[in-house]
């Protein structure tokens, strides 16, 4: 990563960054400010708009699937504010559907997870999404997501099996045996 700013003029471009991972957050917020980039960071959809509508951002990064609304609810309010406002949305769960949805509501481009701050940035500026850089070469596995999504039910639940079973809609010993396993690598 570099350290000199990669915009430059006499203000600061504001950038929205709305995920609900704080350290996420608070490394990308670090980078983009040695970018040249003005921060706000907020770690829901319905925060990221009330800062917004005190705050017009020029550019904002919203994560796709967060507690409360996602950041494809997010981002035709965002739109609604400033047409102008290039938006991308980070997924660490791609899929071409979402990508084209993303597209389609006004996203300036899709990038998954894990990005650094030079393809944020690279992403915010460019012109048109890389239809074929939407999504990776080698996603993960439908059981490697299945995991993954179990994990954060699980995690939402703080570790209540019979919770989690609810939430998922599958009994408890079916949930206990997926839990036994060892988890897909890819």
């Amino acid at each position: 990563m570099t350290d000199e700013p990669l915009i430059e003029g006499e203000e600061q471009p504001h950038l929205l960054l709305v995920d609900d991972d704080a350290t996420f957050t608070r490394v990308m917020a670090r980078a983009m400010t040695r970018r040249g980039l003005r921060v706000s960071v907020a770690g829901s959809a319905e925060e990221g708009l009330l800062m917004a509508k005190d705050d017009l951002p020029d550019y904002a990064v919203l994560d796709l699937k967060m507690d409360g609304d996602s950041g494809l609810v997010l981002l035709p309010k965002l739109l609604e504010l400033d047409p102008e406002m290039r938006v991308v949305i980070l997924t660490g769960y791609s899929s071409i559907a979402t990508a084209v949805e993303a597209i389609k509501r006004g996203a300036t481009n899709y990038l998954c997870k894990p990005a650094d701050a030079d393809d944020v940035l690279t992403a915010l500026l460019s012109e048109h999404a890389d239809l074929d850089s939407l999504v990776p070469e080698n996603p993960m596995s439908v059981d490697r997501l299945q995991w993954e999504h179990i994990q954060r039910v699980l995690a939402e639940h703080d570790g209540n099996i019979s919770a989690t079973a609810r939430a998922l809609g599958m009994h408890r010993r079916t949930l206990q045996r997926k839990l036994q396993k060892r988890p897909v690598r890819r």
